[in-house]
C-alpha cells in the first residue's frame, strides 16, 4: 500500500467515526456574526492550521479548496461568497464527501444566510484536480501536502497553479519541521497519513511551492504543532514539527528569484536618497516591509543608517518594498 492509499484508507475511517483532534492544533475558535458551527463539523476539523484569513477574501470569488474533511474550512469560504457554487470542495473518499454533505445540510439549518448548494462537492484528486485551467481566484488545502512522495507533491502543485488565474493565491497549511525525519519514520505509511512523518524543513517546502511557479509567497503563521519524542518513536534526538500557514501568489517568479516575505522589516534614517537591489526607493523613517531577499541584501550590506528586523513568520499582506 502507497502513502496516498494508506491516507485515503485511513480518512475514510476518520470519515464513518469523527476523531475529534486528529492532527488539529489548539486554537481559539474565531468567531464570526450569525455562523454556527455543527458539532459533528467541529470534530472533523482535521487539519495543523487554518487557510481562511478573513481579510483576504471577497464576495465575487471562486474558491475551490482541497480535502474537505468535515466541511468547517468550506463553511467559512462560504460565508464570505454566499453565491450557488462559489466554493468548490473536492475530495478523493467518498465517504468523507458523503459526510461533508450531511454536514453541510445541517449547517443549514443553523444559519440563515447559508444553503448547501453554495458549495459544490466534487470526488478527485489532487494530482488530477477536476476543474478547468485558470477558472478560480483562490485554492486552498489543509495539511495535505506532506503526506505526498516528491513526484505527487510537485504535480498537485502544477495542479494548483494550473487552475488559478493569473495573479490568483493558494492558500496552504501543512507541517513542517525543525529537523530532518529519519527514513524509517517517512516509511511509515500511517504516521504519513496523521501528518507526522512526512514534513520538510521550511527551506524545503518553501522551494517546492516557488519550483512551482509561484512567485511571492506571504508567510501568515508559523507555530508549534507536535513533538516526535526519541522514546516513542526510537530517535537519538526528538523533533518539533511546526504549523505553516503562507499564501502564495500565481505570478511569475522574477530573474532574481521569488520573494518571500516572513515578517522582516527595514528602517532607513540616513540623510540621502536609498534604493533597494532593484532600484526602488526605500522611505525614510517609515518601517518598511520586505522580502527575505531585499533583507538579506542590506544585512550583507551592513549600513550603519538601515536596520533590518528579524523574521516574525507572520505577514499580514502589507505592501513593502517589494
Amino acid at each position: 500500500m502507497g502513502y496516498l492509499e494508506a491516507a485515503h484508507k485511513f480518512y475514510k475511517e476518520a470519515a464513518v467515526t469523527p476523531q475529534p483532534g486528529l492532527c488539529c492544533v489548539t486554537s481559539k475558535e474565531r468567531c464570526l456574526p450569525g455562523f454556527a458551527i455543527p458539532d459533528t463539523m467541529r470534530k472533523m476539523n482535521y487539519g495543523c492550521g487554518t487557510t481562511v484569513h478573513f481579510g483576504d477574501l471577497s464576495p465575487g470569488e471562486t474558491i475551490l479548496y482541497i480535502g474537505v474533511g468535515g466541511g468547517l474550512e468550506a463553511l467559512q469560504f462560504a460565508y464570505f461568497t454566499r453565491r450557488p457554487q462559489a466554493v468548490i470542495a473536492v475530495d478523493r473518499v467518498h465517504e468523507m464527501l458523503e459526510t461533508a454533505r450531511d454536514n453541510f445540510n445541517l449547517a443549514a439549518t443553523m444559519n440563515d444566510w447559508f444553503q448547501p448548494d453554495f458549495i459544490q462537492l466534487l470526488q478527485g484528486d489532487a494530482l488530477n484536480l477536476p476543474v478547468k485551467d485558470e477558472s478560480v481566484d483562490v485554492t486552498a488545502q489543509n495539511c495535505l501536502f506532506n503526506i505526498f512522495e516528491q513526484d505527487d507533491l510537485m504535480q498537485a502543485l502544477a495542479e494548483m497553479n494550473r487552475v488559478l488565474k493569473p495573479g490568483g493565491r493558494f492558500y496552504i497549511s501543512d507541517p513542517v519541521t525543525t529537523k530532518p525525519i529519519p527514513e524509517q519514520l517517512r516509511k511509515d505509511e500511517r504516521l504519513r497519513a496523521m501528518c507526522l512523518a512526512g514534513a520538510m524543513t521550511y527551506q524545503e517546502y518553501l522551494n517546492k511551492i516557488t519550483g512551482a511557479g509561484f512567485g511571492t509567497i506571504e508567510i501568515r503563521a508559523r507555530r508549534p504543532f507536535r513533538a516526535l519524542d526519541k522514546e516513542r518513536y526510537n530517535l537519538s534526538e526528538n523533533i518539533l514539527l511546526e504549523s505553516i500557514d503562507l499564501v502564495a501568489y500565481k505570478k511569475p517568479v522574477s530573474a532574481g528569484g521569488a520573494r518571500v516575505f516572513a515578517g522582516e522589516s527595514l528602517i532607513y534614517f540616513g540623510k540621502e536618497r536609498l534604493r533597494d537591489e532593484e532600484g526602488y526607493i526605500i522611505t525614510r523613517d517609515i518601517p518598511q516591509p520586505v522580502c527575505q531577499k531585499t533583507a538579506d541584501y542590506f544585512r550583507k550590506l551592513n549600513r550603519c543608517d538601515v536596520v533590518v528586523t528579524a523574521p516574525t513568520y507572520h505577514f499580514d499582506g502589507s505592501i513593502g518594498c517589494c
